[in-house]
């Protein structure tokens, strides 16, 4: 197995969702490892999520399982049933189709980084709990829940 240059994985800004959708994940950043190491059956992103920011806006999966590990600072977790605080050595689960929205929230002063694996389902629907989007694998546009484009 080749070990992966990390510096030379490409670092991602944002969450390409449209505005003003963005703006809460504008600060956020993403190195795909799983790429970076040819990996196709599933992802791993080393994420990086300055103080105020959010890993996403609130979602579940249809048919991808999720799974995140902290390897530093301090992440506020919100699902449907509360918020838990995550810290270093901390990981959380989120069972495809469990219809509980989850997103990471950093509330500290310093930046938090932390894994996040993930299956790559073609089928797979992400539902946005709080807002009116929703995105397709098949084709990775964010629609409205109703299927019609955002302009």
């Amino acid at each position: 197995m080749p070990k992966i240059d990390l510096a030379a994985v490409p670092v991602r800004e944002g969450a390409g969702y449209p505005p003003p959708f963005d703006a809460p994940c504008a600060g956020r950043t993403r190195r795909r490892l799983g790429n970076a190491g040819g990996l196709g059956d599933f992802g791993v992103n080393l994420m990086t999520l300055p103080p105020g920011g959010w890993s996403s806006q609130r979602h579940w999966h249809s048919h991808e399982d999720e799974f995140v590990y902290v390897l530093a600072g301090e992440l506020v977790l919100v699902e449907d049933a509360g918020e838990t605080m995550l810290r270093p050595g901390d990981c959380a689960a989120f069972p495809k189709n469990s219809g509980d929205g989850h997103h990471l929230v950093n509330r500290g002063t310093a930046d938090a980084v932390y894994l996040e694996v993930g299956s790559r389902q073609p089928d797979d629907l992400t539902t946005c709990s709080d807002i009116d989007m929703m995105s397709a694998n098949a084709d990775g546009r964010f629609v409205h829940k109703d299927g019609t484009a955002y302009d």
